[in-house]
C-alpha cells in the first residue's frame, strides 16, 4: 500500500483549511498528503460564521458581513455595532469548493475514503475526528437552522439577531439565531446550551415554524435550505500519540462557551504551517489557559443557573461591543476581560468557583 509524508483524517473544515494552508504555502511540494474522507461529494452542509478579528483565506466565501447586530430578553433589545469586527458568515459550499480546487492541482495531494487504504505506519497524521464518550453531565450546543426566502422584502439585511432569548426555555438555555442576507432571504436557527438529554428539545421544525410565523409575524415563505448540527462544549478525550496531533473539535479549538471553532481553526493551520519542518516537536497549541478556565466557570453556572442565562448574556454585551468580541474571540487583553466579568453577576459566578 501506498505511503505518505502526512496524513489527515478528517476533510471537514479543520482538514481542509489545513490542507490549503499548507498547499499555498508551499509546504507539499515535495511532500505527500493522504486525506481520509468518507463522503462521496462535497456540497453546502454547515453556516461558519464569526466576527473578523483576524485575517484568513476565505474572505472570498464568505455569503454576508454585517456591521450590526442586536441581541434581546422579553420586553428588552439592545442594539450594537460591530464596525471594527464585522460578523462573516462563510458558505460551506463556496469553503469547498475553492479548496478542492486548489488542491486538485498538486499531484502529491490524494483522497481516501478509509485510513485502510493506505500505510500509515510512517507517516506524521493530523486528526480531525474527535473521540466522543457519551456523558450525560457533558453541554453541547445543539442547534438547527432553515434558510428561508420570501416572495417581497422582509428583512433588514443591514443588521442581524445574534441572540433572541424571547422563547420558550424549557429549564435550558434556549434562542433564536437569525442571519438576514438580503431582504428576502434569511436563516433562522434555534439553538440550545443544554445537555441533550430531553428529546423534545429536539422538535426543531416546529420551534422553528412557530418563531417565524408567530414570533416574526411572517406567513408567505418557502425552506430553501436546512442544516442541523451539536457541538460538543467540552473537550473530547486526547490520548498524546506519537507523530500524531489533533486539529479541529478534536484538538480543543471549539470556544467552550461559545461553540465558536472557525477563526481558531485558522489560526491553528498557521501555527502548524509554520512549524512543519519540525513538527514532531512543536509545542501542543491551544486555546489559551484563561479563556478555559473561564469558560469552565461558565459551564458551572450554566449547569446550576440556566434560567439566569439569558440575562447574563444580556448584560455581558453591556461593556463595549469591541471589547466583548475579542473576548469571545479570544483576542483580549485582562484589563477587557475585567470589563466583562464586572458586567456579570458577582455572587453567582464567585459561588460557581467552589461547585
Amino acid at each position: 500500500m501506498k505511503e505518505f509524508d502526512y496524513i489527515i483524517i478528517g476533510g471537514g473544515c479543520a482538514g481542509l483549511s489545513l490542507a490549503y494552508e499548507l498547499e499555498i504555502n508551499g509546504k507539499l511540494k515535495s511532500k505527500t498528503l493522504a486525506i481520509i474522507e468518507p463522503r462521496t461529494d462535497y456540497k453546502k452542509d454547515k453556516t461558519w460564521s464569526f466576527w473578523k478579528v483576524m485575517t484568513h483565506n476565505f474572505d472570498d466565501c464568505v455569503k454576508k458581513s454585517w456591521e450590526s447586530f442586536s441581541i434581546n430578553i422579553p420586553k428588552k433589545t439592545n442594539y450594537l455595532e460591530c464596525a471594527s469586527y464585522p460578523y462573516q458568515s462563510v458558505d460551506s459550499g463556496l469553503f469547498y469548493e475553492k479548496i478542492n480546487n486548489k488542491l486538485k492541482e498538486n499531484n502529491n495531494i490524494s483522497f481516501f475514503k478509509d485510513l485502510s487504504e493506505i500505510n500509515s505506519k510512517d507517516s506524521f497524521i493530523f486528526n480531525s475526528v474527535p473521540s466522543i464518550k457519551k456523558n450525560h453531565r457533558n453541554f453541547w450546543q445543539h442547534f438547527c437552522g432553515v434558510e428561508i426566502e420570501t416572495q417581497n422584502n422582509f428583512f433588514d439585511d443591514k443588521i442581524f439577531n445574534l441572540m433572541d432569548f424571547d422563547c420558550d426555555q424549557r429549564e435550558s438555555v434556549h434562542f433564536f439565531y437569525t442571519l438576514p442576507f438580503s431582504k428576502t432571504r434569511a436563516l433562522i436557527e434555534t439553538t440550545w446550551l443544554s445537555k441533550m438529554n430531553d428529546s423534545s428539545q429536539k422538535d426543531y421544525d416546529k420551534q422553528i415554524k412557530n418563531y417565524i410565523e408567530n414570533h416574526l409575524n411572517l406567513k408567505d415563505y418557502k425552506i430553501i435550505y436546512k442544516e442541523e448540527g451539536a457541538i460538543p462544549l467540552f473537550y473530547p478525550t486526547y490520548e498524546k500519540e506519537k507523530n500524531k496531533i489533533n486539529i479541529g473539535t478534536a484538538g480543543g479549538m471549539t470556544r467552550l462557551s461559545t461553540g465558536y471553532t472557525f477563526l481558531n481553526i485558522q489560526d491553528h493551520s498557521k501555527y502548524i504551517r509554520e512549524n512543519i519542518e519540525n513538527i514532531i516537536n512543536a509545542k501542543k497549541y491551544k486555546i489559551g489557559n484563561k479563556y478555559q478556565f473561564l469558560d469552565e466557570v461558565f459551564l458551572r453556572v450554566l449547569e446550576k443557573h440556566p434560567e439566569k442565562m439569558p440575562d447574563i448574556f444580556f448584560k455581558m454585551f453591556k461593556a463595549s461591543p469591541k471589547t466583548v468580541i475579542k473576548f469571545l474571540s479570544n483576542k483580549s487583553n485582562y484589563f477587557e476581560d475585567l470589563s466583562i466579568i464586572f458586567k456579570m453577576p458577582k455572587l453567582t459566578f464567585i459561588k460557581a468557583l467552589f461547585y
